[in-house]
């Protein structure tokens, strides 16, 4: 069954791809042109409604633009070797990998912060104090916990 084609606004709700997005898809050459109607209107065809949510599912994903246009290639090229395919996915999976434990070391680093913030009337925050510091520095102290090292791999002891 085909079917005719949408204008934007319909490729859009059909898709869950903006319409803005799509139109930066188009320019930078994600998916082909859309034809045009005689008054300049964008047209998409069925297949470019699958494109479209082919690249919604691979950002949902995380892919970069990059590797989301080198499965494109892949998607659409039917001799493809799944080998390249994993491999995109597999480094995929590495970058996601390292981005989670950068996100563990935030969350130690803010998780010891927060256990030595008194949160009370006092102007002292150890919080704040980290903010203000460059990066790099010697560890912060907590000026009301004489002794107690606040630094990026957490209080002593963890």
């Amino acid at each position: 069954m085909s079917v005719r084609p949408v204008g934007i606004g319909d490729a859009s709700k059909t898709t869950g791809v903006s319409v803005k997005a799509i139109r930066h898809y188009e320019a930078i050459g994600l998916i082909r042109p859309a034809t045009r109607t005689g008054a300049g209107y964008r047209l998409y065809a069925e297949q470019d409604l699958h494109a479209l949510r082919f690249i919604r599912q691979a950002r949902n994903l995380g892919f970069p633009i990059e590797t989301i246009a080198a499965l494109l290639e892949l998607w659409r090229d039917r001799e493809r070797p799944s080998q390249a395919v994993k491999a995109l996915a597999s480094s995929h999976m590495a970058e996601l990998d390292a981005k989670l434990r950068e996100l563990e070391a935030m969350k130690r680093t803010l998780a010891a912060l927060i256990e030595h913030c008194h949160g009370d009337a006092r102007p002292e925050c150890p919080i704040l104090e980290n903010l203000a510091t460059p990066a790099g520095t010697a560890p912060r102290r907590d000026a009301h916990r004489c002794g107690t090292d606040v630094d990026a791999e957490g209080p002593p002891g963890r």
